[in-house]
């Protein structure tokens, strides 16, 4: 799937739940520099370019963006060390760092302001 494939997609998803009145939020995808399922693959840049994406998608949109990334990532784009057992999946404490983000997210989502 390309990264336009992917940009394409989202836009849909959003579109079909704004016609169902469903309120939206876009979460960032969390941090990582490599796949061990895929050596040599770059992941960061792209991981990059595409929540940059969805943050400006979010903001011309007038939908929630949701940062996991900022909160999870090293300064150097890969996850914090202890956050991911294989630098992707989330560890317990990696969860725990997402619930702290999305919490108040949902709370002022679902408050209605």
């Amino acid at each position: 799937m390309t990264p336009d494939m992917t940009k394409d997609a989202i836009a849909g998803m959003v579109e079909i739940a704004r016609a169902n009145h469903i309120k939206v939020l876009l979460a960032s995808i969390p941090p990582a520099d490599h796949f061990a399922w895929r050596p040599g693959l770059e992941v960061t840049a792209k991981i990059i370019a595409l929540n940059d994406w969805l943050k400006a998608y979010a903001t011309k949109e007038g939908v929630t963006y949701v940062d996991y990334w900022a909160a999870m990532q090293d300064g150097k784009g890969a996850m914090k060390e202890g956050y991911a057992m294989d630098g992707v999946h989330p560890t317990e404490k990696g969860y725990e760092v997402m619930e702290s983000v999305i919490e108040p997210v949902l709370k002022q989502a679902l408050s209605g302001k």
